[in-house]
């Protein structure tokens, strides 16, 4: 509590003291972590702290998460960090244990990485075998397009190629006769399920990326979905599993807040912005969907680098106060403000309840996007927005 009231009143006499206070301790904290990595080689950060007690989450390297940082990074001016994430993201996105014909996984092993990246696992004693999470060695589409930003903002050609082959993939495999990219690939091997439903947050990163490539049809195939997914001044989160009929059950704040970061986003997605306050607005920062059951500090980061593309610097520099006292000991910016944060989804399509939550563990993902905020840096066209 201490560190937040001062951290509060140090940003209330300076108004930008938020940006630096933020950008300052995220810098070093993702620095710092990527240094922390034996050798000087490829290596993927984890993704939670103080998750010892859950195998599937200790240990593990989400691919979202380490793009995130490696954008981060560069914002920083951190590039030699940035790079060693960057090689072991350019090794998973064309190494795979399938073999030529494999793909991006959604989770890694953190640490050091030599050969070819293997998916997270562990070993279960219990059962007396090698466990994976389905949903960890799946290939969800918004991944992949954010491996493929993350690649692009390296700014080398090896990285690029990289990013086109990404790029190739969900063209090849996602791409829908009606319109859009669907969700992704579920499970691995036998258990292999494709994902018919289609995202208006994964059509956003996608749509981000093949515009970055300049690959015009499949980006206004994206952004065309992400259009008509705008109604009543908000946007959808997507359809169900069939891959057309509007979803209209569930609601996702980054599916309000993503559309206003993509290149030319018409003013009158602004709304909902306002939708996003009215819905999932909650003590100050912001859920994930409209129970309003806790913060999200990861989607209330976005919020504030949305705020900050409107012109509304204002309220950005509130949230990033905010943001300032929600620095760990470890470094990471805490997921939650609550010991449990539900989002009304579920982590697979044999779930039988929303059983995707968040938990108050100290995370890699929005210590990156507080560092995003607070530099002012758009992770879908890799500059910053002034």
């Amino acid at each position: 509590m201490q560190r937040w009231i001062s951290a509060a009143m140090f940003c209330l006499a300076w108004p930008g003291a938020a940006l630096a206070d933020v950008a300052g301790q995220g810098c070093t904290a993702l620095a710092a972590r990527v240094d922390s990595v034996p050798g000087r080689g490829p290596a993927f950060l984890p993704s939670y702290d103080q998750a010892e007690s859950e195998p599937a989450l200790a240990g593990a390297a989400f691919t979202y998460d380490n793009a995130l940082a490696i954008i981060a990074l560069e914002s920083c001016g951190k590039h030699p960090q940035a790079l060693r994430l960057g090689e072991a993201l350019l090794a998973a996105a064309t190494q795979d244990r399938a073999g030529a014909k494999g793909r991006l996984r959604n989770a890694y092993r953190a640490g050091p990485q030599t050969g070819t990246p293997q998916p997270h696992g562990w070993w279960d004693a219990k059962a007396g075998r090698w466990a994976e999470d389905p949903m960890q060695v799946g290939t969800a589409t918004g991944n992949v397009a954010w491996a493929g930003l993350a690649l692009m903002t390296l700014s080398e050609p090896r990285f690029t190629q990289g990013a086109q082959i990404l790029a190739r993939w969900l063209a090849d495999h996602t791409a829908s006769p009606t319109g859009g990219f669907t969700g992704g690939i579920h499970g691995d091997g036998a258990g292999t399920q494709v994902l018919g439903w289609k995202s208006t947050e994964h059509n956003v990163d996608a749509a981000a990326l093949f515009h970055w490539l300049a690959w015009t049809t499949p980006a206004q195939s994206a952004r065309g979905f992400v259009a008509r997914q705008f109604e009543n001044g908000h946007f959808l989160t997507g359809t169900l599993p069939d891959g057309v009929t509007p979803n209209r059950a569930t609601s996702g704040l980054d599916a309000q807040l993503w559309p206003l970061l993509l290149d030319n986003a018409p003013a009158q997605w602004r709304q909902a912005v306002a939708s996003a306050e009215h819905a999932h607005g909650n003590n100050g920062g912001f859920d994930f969907n409209d129970d309003r059951d806790g913060i999200w500090w990861e989607g209330t980061a976005q919020a504030a680098l949305a705020y900050a593309a409107m012109g509304r610097q204002a309220d950005a520099d509130r949230l990033l106060g905010l943001l300032a006292g929600q620095f760990s000991p470890t470094g990471y910016v805490w997921a939650t403000s609550t010991a449990t944060l539900t989002t009304g989804l579920a982590l697979s399509p044999d779930s039988k309840t929303d059983d995707f939550l968040y938990f108050r563990r100290p995370h890699l993902a929005p210590t990156a996007w507080a560092v995003l905020a607070a530099k002012r840096w758009n992770p879908f066209t890799g500059r910053r927005l002034d």
